[in-house]
């Protein structure tokens, strides 16, 4: 996992991993989420990809975006 560099100092986000078909992140709650092409679509795991590494953006993305598309939870 990487650490998300939060460039707005605001985000819930910690962590991320890219992985090939899909995102992880953990949130400053510990609680971490999956999101899959097949989940949450192709083009949001890309969109996600994206800002994770602009580090800017992700957590308002997932929030108001994906709510509850996540793959699964895995804490």
């Amino acid at each position: 996992m990487k650490r998300y560099q939060n460039l707005s100092g605001k985000s819930e986000v910690a962590t991320y991993e890219l992985l090939k078909d899909a995102v992880t992140i953990s949130f400053t709650n510990r609680s971490k989420y999956i999101y899959s092409n097949q989940s949450a679509g192709r083009e949001n795991v890309s969109k996600m990809k994206v800002l994770a590494l602009a580090g800017k953006g992700l957590g308002t993305f997932v929030t108001t975006t994906l709510k509850d598309r996540a793959a699964r939870k895995i804490r």
